[in-house]
């Protein structure tokens, strides 16, 4: 265990996280919204700050990043526990369960990083701003050793430790589950707004791309879409790849997967304000490839995770026009 960061104490033993936007206030023995930071006695513990549940060397596409050295592969780690409980959860087994863990410190993980000849380090699979003292910590070490780190995550977290850790974070993937407060009230247990706020303050010093999950009935309006795709294009920019992902039954919820016409009317009207929009979840659909905005032509094929550079030069222009593609070689 380690002391967190981003607490105050309060009369009778009792803390208070300012981590994220729940605030929790925590007696003695009781742990936070998140499940895994404890109050000892007066004092905020992480309880993982070492402990791992999964790792693995991924493409880079995987999480989805398709503008961040595409084709290079990223060493990813995750722990348990998450700040928000999505009734959909695709991982909920280390975000809302527990299962074993194992230690591996900062310095093993750069190590393991160097050995496997990654590019970038990825903390994923559950939420990492809950493990924010060793993600720091690592990412911090990361940089010190040419590697870059990137965040997967829910967005859910305040201003100042976030703005402690952007200067060590070179791309993230924020998931924006849904426009609407009622959605992530009913299904998320949280709220849109800091996550908007999370994404707007990345973009100023990171390479951002968003991912929103499509459930059936749930966030799969035209109008829902339209409003998410004009903050996309007037708050990050038309530049930001915006990833429509498929939903598949998980954890509580168990509604059928999303029809693949709804995935694509939902691309149709996010590239009429931007640039890059893509279909996730999809094997092998022609809206997982990238191309160029001016022209059409196929800058960059993808099957699965597997990513080809086709008409992309070394100055990141488009072969056939010339145009200038917003992408991180």
């Amino acid at each position: 265990m380690k002391e967190a960061r981003f607490y105050e104490t309060l009369p009778n033993e009792a803390v208070q996280c300012h981590l994220c936007p729940h605030e929790c206030v925590i007696r003695d023995g009781k742990r936070g919204v998140c499940g895994i930071r404890e109050n000892q006695k007066g004092i905020l513990y992480s309880t993982i700050y070492e402990e791992i549940t999964s790792r693995g060397v991924d493409p880079v596409e995987k999480k989805p990043l398709y503008h961040f050295y595409p084709g290079s592969e990223a060493y990813s780690v995750g722990t348990l526990g998450c700040n928000l409980s999505c009734s959909f959860c695709q991982n909920w087994e280390i975000s809302q369960g527990s299962v074993p863990t194992y230690r591996m410190t900062s310095h093993e993980i750069v190590e393991a990083t160097e050995y496997r000849k990654c590019m970038s380090i990825a903390y994923t699979y559950n939420e990492p701003s809950v493990w924010y003292e060793f993600v720091y910590d690592t990412a911090a070490l990361a940089r010190e050793h040419g590697i870059n780190n990137v965040l997967v995550t829910n967005g859910y977290i305040n201003e100042e430790p976030l703005k402690e850790l952007l200067p060590f974070i070179d791309a993230m993937n924020i998931d924006v589950k849904a426009f609407t407060d009622s959605f992530y009230k009913e299904l998320c247990h949280g709220k849109l707004d800091p996550v908007l706020k999370t994404a707007e303050m990345a973009k100023k010093s990171t390479w951002v791309e968003i991912t929103t999950l499509i459930i059936p009935g749930k966030n799969d309006s035209d109008r829902e879409i339209e409003e998410l795709v004009s903050w996309v294009a007037s708050s990050l920019g038309e530049d930001t790849p915006l990833h429509f992902s498929r939903y598949y039954p998980s954890y509580h919820l168990h509604i059928p997967p999303t029809d693949i016409e709804t995935l694509e009317r939902a691309r149709s009207l996010a590239l009429k304000e931007l640039r890059y929009c893509y279909i996730g979840n999809v094997w092998n659909h022609e809206g997982d490839n990238t191309y160029c905005y001016n022209c059409g032509n196929t800058l960059i094929t993808r099957r699965g995770f597997s990513a080809s550079i086709v008409g992309i030069t070394e100055e990141r222009t488009c072969c056939n026009c010339g145009a200038r593609i917003d992408i991180v070689l």
